[in-house]
């Protein structure tokens, strides 16, 4: 007696066509690529520091250019504090599915060695996209500060131990790591003076309320510009062709300040490879736009895009640079 078979000649004609057209149906399926479709509702862009600073500026012109990529709202989010903690923490522990991205800087890999309870890992928390771009820090002073070079300010600052002070854009920002790197390199007692971003430094820095603040050139070279502030050097291993008579901070006599002032966009831990891609695709060609180009150097921004391979290894090679930083200032945080 024969056995019984599944092969599609020894069923009935109706049964056989209705597999027949299930197999069909299940081929032209669409295999789980998440990234089909994507995106289909607004994007939200978190930025962790205030308005008006390098990470906003940056963050906004990419978030418009993301925009018209991707044909649908990229809207900006700032959630600042605590080093830039707050808004990486949102992010982390968002969604992983491409609706909430990151606009992160190097304040990211500072913040982990000077918080000890930081509710993600830099490493394990984030999807990697791409490098954005970097924009340089500059030493910027109060025009009534005695000193109109870097020698000038460390001979003034070594004469009046405890009394100069220097703004930063929190605690456990960049511009307060610079500072802590500066002291340690110059020999110099200078007060910090933790503020919530760049903007509220300048009414204050202008006004004399505080004499110095490492900021960034987009921010702060307008009001060098406009004669407010005075630049002592630039904290790039090269000079700025915008600004060709600002020394490097090397040439001015204090070596280690050549890294770079990164940003970068990120995505929660575990977002679909399909996104991740599509946004790398899309970034590299919105960074390599001529015009956009132009529009940020002349903001102090050099745009910059990577691989995500590439990105993760910077944010390693970070996270060990400012461990050494921290460890020698002895900072650390709650």
């Amino acid at each position: 007696m024969p056995q019984p078979s599944l092969c599609l000649s020894r069923l009935p004609s109706f049964v056989s066509v209705a597999l027949a057209a299930a197999s069909l149906l299940l081929s032209l399926a669409p295999a789980p690529a998440h990234a089909a479709g994507y995106p289909d509702k607004p994007i939200r862009l978190v930025i962790p520091f205030p308005p008006a600073g390098a990470t906003d500026v940056l963050g906004r012109a990419i978030g418009q250019e993301l925009s018209k990529s991707l044909g649908q709202p990229v809207i900006v989010e700032n959630r600042p504090g605590a080093g830039s903690t707050i808004g990486n923490d949102v992010v982390a522990k968002a969604a992983p599915d491409g609706y909430t991205l990151l606009m992160a800087s190097g304040s990211i890999c500072i913040a982990a060695n000077v918080y000890s309870k930081v509710s993600y890992d830099v490493v394990k928390s984030f999807a990697p996209i791409t490098l954005v771009g970097q924009v340089p820090h500059v030493l910027v002073a109060n025009s009534a500060v005695k000193a109109n070079t870097v020698k000038e300010l460390i001979a003034l600052a070594r004469s009046q131990p405890g009394k100069l002070n220097s703004a930063s854009q929190g605690n456990g920002t960049l511009s307060h790591m610079e500072l802590e790197l500066f002291k340690i390199s110059t020999g110099t007692d200078i007060v910090h003076v933790p503020y919530r971003g760049s903007s509220t430094v300048m009414t204050d820095l202008i006004a004399g309320n505080v004499n110095l603040f490492f900021d960034s050139v987009t921010s702060s070279m307008p009001m060098v510009k406009k004669g407010s502030l005075k630049a002592l050097a630039v904290l790039s291993a090269q000079r700025l062709p915008e600004y060709p008579d600002l020394p490097t901070m090397t040439e001015a006599g204090v070596a280690g300040f050549d890294g770079k002032n990164w940003f970068a966009l990120m995505a929660p831990a575990g977002t679909p490879p399909e996104i991740v891609k599509l946004l790398n695709e899309r970034m590299a060609r919105i960074l390599a736009d001529p015009a956009l180009k132009a529009r940020m150097t002349a903001q102090g921004a050099i745009l910059e895009s990577s691989t995500p391979v590439e990105l993760e290894k910077l944010i390693h090679d970070d996270l060990a640079r400012w461990a050494t930083v921290v460890k020698k200032a002895g900072v650390h945080l709650e």
